[in-house]
């Protein structure tokens, strides 16, 4: 009897840590240990990330990350990108392997339930880009009809609730849908107008209608968990301190986003 509770012992002992739980590390510490920031970003999202003709990563949300580095380490080459997209950028997020999102990501109630968000910097509204032969005037033409979304973004829950009899077609990334659009896999594309504004522009032959359908606040998003709260505390202090020197301004007319 004395071995076999012996060894039931032991494996407490082993199973249950001595009833003493891990301690778990502060984001920001970690940051500041291994002297780097690990930032999630877009790679197909201009004009907030993508990656220019010499293939490296450009963007508002680029020079922003850089920004934040620079505060919080002195220097903003302290920084390394972990490309995301809109699906798997929240999964990059709560496994650790990276800090923040800094990916043209908005503010929603759904996401507040399980992320944290930075003062905001930036508000978009949801638009809708056609083909520029296209009758379309507003989302009620489109019943019926096929809409374009990009997986991982606002864009189905709105159009599902607007509009239920619309059918959808998703793809991964804001070029594939753009393309699928152009070859007329579908009647129309909805997304963020701030990202479907740079194919407007560079591309005459599709065009974006006038009207918006929501506002859509973009922030820094990191885990809502207490070892982050350090860390969200000095990225807020970094945006108001950006929003009232000018400077955020100043980025944003860099890259000609405008409200």
């Amino acid at each position: 009897m004395k071995k076999i509770f012996l060894v039931i012992l032991l494996l407490c002992l082993v199973f249950c840590g001595c009833g003493k739980k891990q301690k778990k590390t502060d984001v920001l510490s970690e940051i500041y240990k291994r002297d780097k920031l690990i930032a999630g970003v877009r790679a197909d999202a201009p004009p907030f990330g993508y990656k220019d003709e010499k293939g490296n990563l450009a963007g508002f949300d680029i020079d922003l990350a850089r920004y934040i580095a620079k505060s919080l380490l002195g220097s903003e080459t302290k920084i390394e990108f972990v490309p995301v997209t809109a699906s798997n950028r929240i999964m990059k997020l709560a496994s650790g392997e990276v800090d923040i999102l800094v990916a043209a990501m908005s503010i929603t109630n759904n996401r507040r339930r399980i992320l944290n968000f930075s003062i905001p910097y930036f508000t978009a509204g949801q638009a809708i880009m056609v083909n520029s032969d296209s009758k379309a005037t507003g989302l009620g033409d489109f019943e019926n009809k096929k809409l374009i979304i990009v997986f991982g973004s606002t864009s189905e829950r709105n159009l599902r609730s607007n509009v239920p009899g619309i059918s959808v077609l998703g793809f991964r990334g804001y070029d594939e849908a753009y393309k699928a659009l152009k070859a007329r896999q579908a009647d129309g594309m909805i997304a963020d107008d701030s990202i479907l504004m740079r194919y407007t522009i560079k591309d005459k032959s599709v065009k974006l209608l006038q009207k918006r359908y929501s506002k859509e606040p973009y922030a820094v998003v990191l885990r809502k968990d207490d070892e982050s709260a350090r860390l969200l505390g000095q990225v807020d202090y970094i945006m108001d301190h950006l929003k009232k020197t000018g400077k955020l301004d100043k980025m944003l007319e860099k890259w000609q986003i405008t409200d």
